[in-house]
This record gives structure tokens, sequence and C-alpha cells, in this order.
């Protein structure tokens, strides 16, 4: 790993640090972030492993350092810190490893809805398929609008010339 990967990384594990954060300040909003309905902007980053292979560690270390600075309002522990953020690591692999956009959106939508919702729906006595119709809709929305929208940013910011 050079200089250049780890500061990538490092970027985009602020950048889902500080969406969540921001996310978490308008106080109706904070449900969005964690239970059984999840809308996480920051999930958009969920598609940048397949232009930037810095993006699978960057996203792993952004949840697992969200996840641990905001356990006290999820109110699932250990379980949602761990498991949440590893969720994220293999579907942020398994992404980098997809041809477009569209097979992208597959592997954070579905393992996040199919795993996630496991303690999601055994902490809130929400039921399973209920809970993974609320994270796994909700990441489809999150990754096919913020995630399609961080991408042509990341594009155009690639594609500017230096003078």
């Amino acid at each position: 790993m050079n200089t250049k990967y780890l500061t990538k990384a490092s970027l985009i594990a602020a950048i889902y640090i500080v969406l969540v954060l921001i996310q978490m300040l308008p106080v109706p909003f904070i449900n969005l972030t964690f239970g059984p309905i999840q809308l996480r902007v920051a999930e958009g980053l969920a598609l940048l492993p397949l232009v930037e292979s810095a993006a699978v560690p960057g996203i792993f270390i952004g949840c697992l350092l969200a996840n641990l600075l905001l356990a006290p309002y999820s109110g699932f522990g250990l379980v949602d810190i761990l498991g949440g953020s590893l969720v994220t690591l293999v579907a942020a692999y398994i992404t980098s490893k997809m041809k477009n956009k569209i097979t992208g959106m597959i592997p954070p939508v579905v393992l996040n809805g199919l795993i996630v919702s496991i303690w999601v729906s055994y902490f809130t006595k929400v039921p399973y398929f209920v809970t993974v119709l609320g994270i796994g809709g909700g990441e489809l929305l999150s990754v096919a609008i913020f995630g399609s929208i961080i991408l042509s940013v990341y594009d155009k910011a690639t594609n500017l010339k230096e003078y």
C-alpha cells in the first residue's frame, strides 16, 4: 500500500463518518440511521469500490467508526459495531468485483437487507421480513440515488486536468 492509497481510504472513511454524523443532527431522522427502517446517506459510498479500490477499506473503517461512535444511539451494541461493519466490508469487496453500477448495487442491498436485519429485528421486535424490507429498501434508495451522485462526482473529480 502506498501513501496515495492510504490517503484515499482515510478520506473515504472520514466522509462516511461525517455523512452519518450529519444525518444524526436533525433529531427526527435519527431512526433512519439505525433501526428497522434505515436510509443512511453514507451508504451511497457503497458503489465507490466499482471505481476505487481504496474504497473497500475506507468504507469498512468509516462504518466501523460511525457504528462505534454512535453505539449509544443504536442500542444494538457490539453485534452492530462488528457485525454491521463486517457486512459492509464483504459487500464492498464483492462490489469491487462487479462489472457495472447495476450489479454493483446488489451486494450492499442484499447483504445489509438479509444479514443486518437479523439482529435489528431481534432487538427491535419488528418481524424479520419487515426489517429486511426496511433495511434493504433504504439501502437500495441510498445506493441508487446517493451512490449515483457520488459516482458522478468522483468521475468528474478524477477527470480534472492538472495545469
